[in-house]
């Protein structure tokens, strides 16, 4: 291991999806940092210049808020409380917290009022946060004061100048707060006096030793998806192990893009890489999941079903398993939505988080070479290794592939219609929004916790910016809708209906179809390169009989948040939705909904 620098942050893990996050982002301005149990003893940050308490999914008052010891307020370093953290902050030193009368989920204005805080340097008086809270705190310790706010939060900043301990309602570490890695740097660099002694290349060295440590004489068998983690962990491994100890499998689920397996194979053995085999399974996944709706089963069903066809493999292979460590491209994401931190709470469990991983990761037999990397970093990884950018910097795709990209339904509507929803109705009127709750459900994520909730679908034409502020208020108003969709076009103005729909191969085949539609739009309009990812989902929604599909083009760098991407909506009507309508859709929705208040993928 590389030695530790002796100038350290250390971030408290309260479970919220961000405190790795954090920790990215303080590293990046070349400061090392290590996450921690807040219940750690003191000894542990003994060495630590400056200590940050993450936000989490619980509310301070509650029984089940995470453990804290409250001897590391005495540590006589700077703090930094951000939501959750700022929140626990003020309770333990006297202050009061309280539920907010509004729950602030998306951008929210910030007024600086006290601009001579030196947490609050070189950032204008009024810039825009990104806020996820519920709780807020309603009254401030003795020695502290308000150093700014929003309109919904009269402490959205505070301070103890004395005692160097701040905290602030937002969270920084986002990209969507505009001065946010300023705020940081002002907090790490100038009031921790921390030097600049870390750099993010320097992670390839240490995590060839911690390879070649955790594998010791064992072989590795490596579950190769294609997609950009897996590939770059697969490559990783070959350089370090030798491709003698290394042995990729790529297991077609039945749930690939058009010809997706085939171009996997081809890659590899192009460069050489002869190490890898493939196996066709999609008969048995497609039949693990018949009739399965709910998307954590799905889940899990597809996470379980791959152990079981590796462990068959395996067999197959005369594997003796005391030899082998089994190894995926898992990266911190994965585990932090999957709940796989102490404190956080389940958004939705990941192929690779499910009870037989965990199994295997508990006998120590399970490789994770990527597992504390957000995407960006393993892109850097990846060119570092030599790895050609067309592959490293392709479209993040799920595990599971298609099979969280396809919504089942048993045909029975799910949820409220807007007349049940009086207030939320009345907010349209008001907004003059022609809209309607969609009869299905999806996966949000909203004050760290899980939601599975309504989408929103807008029938109006107004620009991407109305979109972004109508979307942003009404989630964050009403706990019925988690996310919003824009029509773009549709063969008919009703109704919706909902029907059957399970994982089939037909099925499939139809997503299959519109989603290399939708890539080949991107590609032929120049957009690929300039959209992070856009998952294409089939609803189980019918108009006229014929599909409804909602794509969702989203920016983003590490997968934790995400803004909705705005592309020209003279190329989504004119082209995109004639191409899709040639292939029988019904409808396209798009969604314009930020991540949080709903996660990149709606399963």
């Amino acid at each position: 291991m590389n030695p530790e620098p002796l100038d350290t942050i250390a971030v408290l893990d309260f479970g919220g999806q961000y405190a790795h996050l954090i920790a990215n982002r303080i590293r990046r301005l070349g400061v090392f940092t290590r996450i921690f149990s807040p219940d750690c003893p003191i000894e542990q940050l003994s060495n630590v210049k400056g200590i940050i308490f993450s936000g989490g999914p619980t509310s301070v008052y509650s029984p089940e808020a995470p453990q804290f010891n409250e001897d590391i307020l005495n540590a006589g370093v700077p703090m930094l409380g951000i939501c959750y953290g700022h929140q626990l902050i003020a309770q333990c030193l006297g202050g009061e917290v309280s539920p907010g009368k509004v729950n602030e989920y998306g951008i929210s204005d910030l007024q600086i009022s006290n601009s001579d805080s030196p947490l609050l340097k070189n950032i204008p008086e009024k810039n825009h946060v990104w806020m996820s809270h519920g709780d807020h705190v309603s009254k401030l310790p003795k020695g502290f004061r308000a150093v700014a706010n929003t309109d919904d939060c009269e402490f959205a900043a505070v301070e103890n100048s004395e005692r160097k301990i701040y905290g602030i309602q937002f969270h920084p570490e986002v990209k969507h707060t505009e001065h946010g890695d300023n705020l940081l740097k002002n907090f790490v660099l100038d009031i921790c006096e921390c030097e600049k002694l870390w750099n993010i290349k320097s992670y390839l060295p240490q995590i060839t030793e911690e390879i070649l440590e955790a594998v010791g004489e064992k072989k590795v068998f490596l579950l190769v998806s294609g997609g950009v983690d897996s590939t770059v962990a697969f490559v990783l491994l070959n350089r370090v192990l030798g491709s003698e100890r290394v042995l990729g499998l790529h297991i077609d689920n039945g749930m690939m893009r058009l010809n997706e397996s085939n171009l996997i194979f081809d890659y590899f053995n192009e460069e050489g890489m002869e190490n890898l085999q493939t196996c066709d399974a999609s008969e048995d996944f497609i039949s693990a999941l018949n009739g399965v709706i709910e998307p954590e089963k799905k889940r899990n069903i597809i996470g379980e079903t791959f152990l079981q066809i590796k462990d068959h493999e395996m067999m197959r292979l005369s594997l003796a398993v005391d030899e082998w460590m089994v190894a995926q491209g898992t990266i911190y994401p994965d585990t932090i939505e999957s709940g796989g931190t102490e404190n956080a709470d389940l958004i939705k469990t990941h192929h690779n988080r499910v009870q037989g991983i965990l199994d295997l990761q508990e006998e120590g037999l399970l490789l994770e070479p990527l597992a504390d990397l957000y995407k960006d970093e393993v892109r850097v990884l990846g060119e570092e290794l030599g790895i050609p950018q067309k592959f490293i910097w392709r479209h993040p795709f799920p595990g599971p592939g298609l099979g969280v990209r396809l919504l089942c339904s048993d045909g029975k509507t799910a949820g409220k219609t807007l007349d049940e929803i009086p207030a939320l109705k009345k907010a349209l009127d008001e907004f003059s929004i022609e809209a309607l709750l969609l009869p299905i459900k999806s996966v949000g994520v909203q004050g760290d916790a899980r939601t599975y909730a309504q989408p929103l679908l807008i029938k109006n034409e107004f620009s991407w910016e109305l979109l972004e502020r109508y979307s942003t208020s009404l989630i964050n108003r009403f706990k019925e809708i988690n996310r919003s969709v824009w029509l773009v076009g549709s063969i008919a103005d009703g109704p919706y209906t909902t029907v059957e729909q399970y994982c089939t191969k037909e099925n499939f085949d139809i997503l299959r179809i519109f989603d290399d539609i939708c890539l080949k739009f991107l590609n032929r309009n120049g957009l690929y390169k300039k959209i992070w990812q856009m998952p294409v989902v089939l609803l189980p929604l019918r108009i006229l009989g014929k599909p409804c599909i909602v794509i969702r083009p989203v920016h983003s760098s590490e997968a934790m948040t995400a803004d909705f991407a705005k592309i020209d909506k003279d190329l989504l009507k004119n082209d995109l939705w004639q191409k899709l309508k040639e292939a029988d859709a019904g409808a396209l929705f798009y969604d314009v909904t930020h991540k949080p208040p709903a996660t990149i993928e709606w399963e």
